[in-house]
């Protein structure tokens, strides 16, 4: 297990120092389709311009890409002039003079207009609209018993919903669901008024009406990439490539982009590589998401494998080195044995999405590291729990015997004890691990990779064969998991101790 433990850790140092060395232009996006296409559409002209790159697809919602842009753990990703504004500096002002004035002593800066614009807007189905009279926001206002259904970064959000329903007199109460999933619920009715974006390709599909912001509630969203500044100068042939996206897109295109990849099935890859060739003249790449089983073994399925294994193995290992010896503790030490299940028992209660969201701040990252401490901090209950009880089920008759044979405490705990334990220990991990290898599909909502990113990724597009293409995996590894174990129950416990 120490041979292990050093392997792995050695493989996380070996993948933070690659990225650390920035050979790779490194660019992120955020949880839905449009992102998900512009980092797509940035990733391939910086490679035609012949610079390495990694697009980081799907880390989060805003704040977590501005605090991995802050950190150097991305260099550029794109957004939109009022979110940079509202959300991350506090103002009004949506220019990108301004914005750059506010950005400039973070280290950061704003620039290469899209040009197009994709706000902010809520909607309604057409029917329900005309039935009640409803075509502005303010309307909404004397319809208490609206049912209203908002991604969640719109709630919380300096430009969501707090303000709106301040500005509008709102007296509806919003629940969280997310992007993808609204559209399923208005269409059948399930809720009455949705968040959008005025570029989704859904809106015509699901005869939404968009209502009008008759107070001006919104700024302007002007697309744009939020940049390190030091960029132009340590990639030089990609700044230079990605000043051919200025003003090369407009709305009606981003809305047929965004209509390929959420209604037509296409990737992400080929709706940018189309885009890229009919406008700067690349070639294409052919599409392989049409069979599902080549969605599910495609290009990234090594690269989410290799990811996945790492995050469950290195933080298994930190998690028996750690959770076995406060077993130990808990068995021997009865004052320290109600505070040690008790800690660890509390870990697991908290949701995993807000103990990432508690360790992104504290750990001053996201990605891996936050990855790693949450799931190792999860694996430590069943570990500790077992190792407590493995050796406190030891019959008395057994300790006794080691005592009259004048072995000291620590060779009874080596020799005696821990062997008569070992299964439940055993049993204890192999809970541990399989808890793992699901938790882990939860990293992906911070960049952390794994079969999660196709889970985020199918969850944005409402996709769900790619949905299945995440989770089928990551549910076929459990299995390899627990058998794993279930061969080293019989290889490392004797006969005796397993009857």
């Amino acid at each position: 297990m120490t041979r292990a433990l050093y392997i792995s850790l050695a493989l996380v140092m070996m993948c933070c120092a690659h990225r650390a060395l920035g050979e790779d232009l490194v660019i992120g996006s955020k949880r839905f389709t449009e992102s998900y296409i512009l980092g797509e559409i940035a990733t391939q002209i910086v490679r035609s311009a012949g610079q390495t790159t990694v697009h980081r697809q799907g880390m989060g919602n805003t704040a977590i890409l501005f605090e991995a842009l802050k950190t150097g753990q991305i260099h550029l990703y794109p957004d939109y002039s009022g979110t940079v504004a509202r959300e991350l500096l506090h103002s009004d002002a949506t220019d990108l003079d301004a914005l750059n004035r506010g950005l400039r002593p973070l280290g950061l800066a704003a620039g290469l207009p899209l040009g197009f614009e994709n706000t902010y807007a809520l909607a309604m189905r057409e029917e329900r609209a005309n039935a009640l009279g409803i075509s502005r926001i303010s309307d909404l206002a004397p319809h208490a018993e609206l049912r209203l259904g908002l991604s969640h970064e719109f709630l919380q959000r300096s430009d969501g919903w707090p303000g709106l329903r301040a500005r509008y007199a709102l007296p509806q109460r919003a629940v969280g669901l997310d992007h993808g999933l609204a559209y399923e619920a208005i269409a059948p009715g399930q809720i009455d008024v949705m968040d959008i974006y005025s570029t989704d390709a859904k809106i015509g599909r699901y005869h939404l009406r968009v209502l009008v912001d008759d107070k001006n509630y919104f700024p302007r969203y002007d697309a744009v990439f939020v940049y390190r500044l030091d960029v132009p100068r340590r990639f030089p042939l990609a700044w230079a490539a990605l000043t051919k996206l200025e003003n090369s897109i407009d709305a009606q295109s981003m809305i047929a982009m965004n209509a390929k990849a959420e209604l037509e099935g296409q990737s992400f890859a080929d709706v940018a590589q189309a885009f890229v060739s009919a406008r700067f003249g690349h070639a294409t790449a052919s599409s392989t998401g049409a069979v599902w089983w080549r969605r599910v073994f495609g290009d990234d399925f090594a690269r989410l494998t290799v990811q996945h294994l790492l995050l469950v193995a290195v933080s298994l290992a930190l998690a028996v080195l750690i959770g076995v010896p406060l077993g130990i503790w808990a068995a021997r030490n009865e004052a320290a044995n109600q505070a040690i299940l008790a800690g660890v028992g509390v870990i697991q209660t908290v949701p995993a999405l807000a103990l990432l969201a508690f360790l992104i701040p504290v750990l001053g990252r996201i990605g891996i590291i936050p990855a790693l401490v949450a799931l190792f901090l999860y694996a430590l209950l069943p570990i500790v729990r077992n190792t407590q009880s493995g050796l406190r089920d030891i019959a008395p008759s057994l300790r006794e015997s080691a005592i009259a044979l004048g072995l000291p405490d620590f060779a009874r705990l080596r020799l005696i004890e821990l062997p008569l334990a070992a299964r439940a220990i055993l049993s204890g991990i192999k809970t541990a691990a399989v808890i793992s290898v699901g938790t882990a599909t939860i990293a992906a909502f911070i960049g952390a990779g794994g079969y999660g990113e196709r889970i985020v990724t199918g969850l944005a597009l409402n996709d769900h064969a790619l949905l299945l293409a995440g989770a089928l995996p990551a549910a076929l590894l459990a299995l390899l998991v627990q058998l794993l174990f279930d061969l080293l129950d019989r290889w490392l416990i004797s006969p005796g101790l397993r009857r």
